[in-house]
């Protein structure tokens, strides 16, 4: 990758951004008359630092050596260095110092004060737990980078709004469900959809870069926050002591009338528990941490609202253009071969498939489950080859361009095809031996690969602008909707719809789901739902997790059980879990390995 950024000149009238202080510089007095250069007293000068009298100044008169004003010793002393000097004058800047070509304003009051609230927020709520709990932190966060970008001069764009109610969606996710590994997808997702709502990114380096580019952000955002936070101390000690008293009289106040008013009435007292968050001395630690990590991820994103860097400047250097032959004949090859193995997977679903089984000696699920992986890694490699090809394609003339998109478009289209079968055999794995987290997962990574495709095939037709940005929403959009489905939920509706149908259940395996299973389950009959739901209901009468850090599957399955309790089937469970092992390899989820040890979806 090259960097032109350095080229660019920077706006006019902003001074180039080294992360060095806003005051100038001061300049270098020039030596005076009797000094040289160096510092050396010119000859004739008086070492004692008076002026010399004149060999021959026509005057009998001499009023001897000069004495200044104030002596050498009661000077000042020369201002310190600056603490915050990241390099010297003399050092090239660094990479991340030329793509923020300036500086971000001096912080703002609004700033510091949603930076503080953030952490404030981390600390009394994320301890107890996700939930809404991020999207209350996430607030004043935005609202944060929302001023900081406002005294810097950025103006909303569209892009900008897209990217930031996306993630706010994405926050949605631990909100809704109980599960653990959507909701880990989602939390990933929307800092990453954040940090490209501060940056902004429109080519490839920009939207790949510019997602994490937030953790490049942090050191210069707390230095930033710390230098806003020194200037306004030392300028109004007054103030700061005024408003430090006035919370701490605010603070005895709520403590003691609350006390009062919870001692005097039970119901205000259980309401007062319940709003008010848990901090104990013990979890002092993680608190301070979490208190951390949310001011400096706010300061971080206030800093890069302000003064985001450009890293759509930087470029990758087009590879060296081939000849049309040779470039064109091994993907010519690779058509040919994809269109022959789709041409016999044609005549396997037209009639040829009990053939293939026969001739092979594998079962319907065996056969499905033996070629899902290949065929999505195939998936994967297909895209790899078109990154490379568009790197070293042919850039001569339109008839150049005609030739790079007949064979590409051809093999995008086959790639489909190719998604489409594995998909197919998913489905009739599934149909053998059910649905789980794992199946569920590739099957949605398999499809997303199949939208990227359609995105690949749309950009040849209309241009590759839009590319990089619209493979980053469907991957945004591809998480949100992953969560929003609830993948536990499905799994076991999927298992039990199996069951009606007179196959085999795992109950060990659905047991294992989370609360947001819960209704689906709640529809088997018993002794099946009891012991499915044991283990749910055991896990939520254990936990007393707060109303900000419950998720609104939680708070649905904990009405289900508490309107129709699982009973204990100690024994029963125990002799419905036998049975499904041993008819596993027939039509249990739990065919997991296959005979060959090898790990299979």
């Amino acid at each position: 990758m090259t960097d032109r950024s350095s080229e660019a000149a920077a706006e006019p009238g902003t001074p180039p951004h080294s992360g060095e202080s806003d005051a100038p510089e001061p300049e270098a007095e020039a030596p005076g008359p009797g000094v040289s250069r160096g510092g050396v007293p010119a000859q004739g000068a008086d070492p004692s630092g008076g002026e010399a009298p004149p060999e021959d100044s026509g005057s009998s008169e001499y009023s001897g050596p000069h004495i200044p004003d104030v002596p050498a010793y009661l000077k000042a002393p020369p201002p310190p260095a600056d603490p915050w000097r990241r390099r010297s004058p003399g050092q090239p800047p660094g990479l991340l110092t030329r793509l923020r070509p300036s500086g971000p304003p001096a912080i703002g009051l609004a700033t510091l004060w949603s930076a503080l609230a953030t952490g404030l927020l981390s600390a009394l709520l994320l301890g107890d737990g996700l939930g809404p709990n991020l999207l209350l932190v996430a607030v004043p966060a935005a609202l944060a980078a929302h001023f900081a970008a406002r005294a810097a001069g950025r103006r909303l764009r569209p892009w900008t709004a897209v990217w930031a109610v996306g993630g706010l969606a994405l926050l949605a996710i631990p909100a809704l469900r109980d599960a653990g590994w959507p909701t880990f997808l989602a939390v990933v997702s929307a800092l990453a959809v954040g940090s490209l709502a501060l940056h902004g990114g429109r080519s490839w380096p920009g939207v790949l870069l510019g997602s994490w580019g937030l953790f490049t952000s942090v050191a210069a955002g707390v230095r930033w926050g710390w230098r806003g936070v020194r200037d306004r101390v030392d300028g109004s000690r007054g103030r700061v002591g005024t408003a430090v008293r006035s919370a701490a009289v605010a603070l005895a106040l709520l403590v003691v009338f609350g006390a009062l008013f919870a001692g005097a009435d039970a119901a205000f007292a259980d309401l007062l528990s319940s709003l008010t968050p848990d901090v104990s001395l013990g979890g002092g630690p993680w608190q301070a941490l979490l208190f951390a990590l949310g001011l400096f991820g706010a300061l971080a994103a206030a800093y890069t609202a302000a003064a985001p860097a450009r890293w759509d400047t930087l470029t990758v250097k087009p590879g060296r253009a081939r000849r049309r032959a040779e470039w064109a004949l091994p993907l010519i090859v690779l058509d040919l071969l994809f269109a022959v193995f789709l041409g016999l997977q044609l005549v396997v679903l037209l009639g040829g498939y009990d053939k293939v089984l026969e001739k092979t000696g594998l079962t319907p699920a065996a056969y499905a489950r033996e070629g899902f992986w290949q065929l999505l890694w195939a998936t994967v490699l297909t895209l790899v080859v078109i990154a490379l090809a568009l790197r070293w394609a042919p850039r001569g003339g339109p008839r150049d361009r005609t030739l790079v998109r007949s064979v590409l478009g051809a093999l995008c289209v086959l790639t489909l095809v190719v998604v489409a079968s594995a998909l197919r055999r998913m489905g009739l794995y599934v149909e053998a031996f059910g649905l789980t987290r794992l199946r569920i997962s590739v099957a949605a990574v398999e499809l997303w690969l199949g939208v990227v495709l359609v995105l690949i095939l749309l950009a040849g037709v209309f241009g590759a602008r839009l590319l990089p940005r619209a493979v980053a929403v469907s991957a945004a959009a591809g998480v949100l909707v992953f969560g929003l489905v609830s993948p536990d939920g499905l799994v076991a509706g999927q298992n039990i719809g199996r069951h009606d149908k007179g196959m085999a259940i795992d109950i060990d395996y659905l047991r294992d789901l989370s609360a947001d299973a819960v209704p689906a389950l709640d529809t088997l009959p018993e002794p099946l739902r009891s012991c499915a739901l044991e283990r749910i209901q055991r896990t939520l009468a254990t936990s007393d997790t707060p109303w900000y850090a419950t998720s609104w599957g939680e708070a649905r399955a904990r009405d289900i059980l508490a309107a129709n309790p699982a009973r204990s089937h100690g024994a029963d469970c125990l002799a419905l879990g036998r049975s499904a092992d041993e008819r596993g390899g027939r039509g249990g989820t739990g065919d997991e390995w296959g005979d060959d040890g090898d790990v299979n979806p």
